[in-house]
């Protein structure tokens, strides 16, 4: 069995995959009608809440609401930079790197900073 520290942070990176398929997915088909792509990504975005809700449900019995939440917004970030490059074909600028570190900064202070 998993451990409650590790299952609601398995569980949020499935959360963001689905996610960021559901909002970004759609980038690749803008020949598509909008509706359509709304309704596709909706059906995408209702798997990704079957990982999120039981994530932080489960999550909230070992982590506080903000970590869960800062968790979530790390996780999110590095699921979209390998969605980004390899699905998207976008490249990752050195202003990325340094603003997806500052955020990483503010998830130590949230996790292990000094001011505890």
């Amino acid at each position: 069995m998993t451990s409650p520290a590790l299952l609601p942070i398995l569980l949020l990176i499935c959360s963001n995959v689905f996610m960021t398929f559901a909002w970004y997915g759609h980038l690749k088909f803008a020949n598509k009608p909008l509706m359509i792509v709304i309704l596709v990504s909706w059906g995408i975005a209702f798997v990704e809440y079957c990982f999120a809700v039981p994530a932080n449900r489960i999550g909230h019995h070992v982590y506080s609401a903000a970590e869960l939440k800062v968790m979530q917004e790390v996780i999110t970030l590095t699921v979209f930079v390998v969605f980004s490059v390899t699905y998207l074909g976008e490249r990752i600028t050195m202003n990325h790197l340094v603003g997806f570190g500052l955020i990483f900064a503010g998830a130590f202070f949230i996790f292990k900073g000094p001011f505890n």
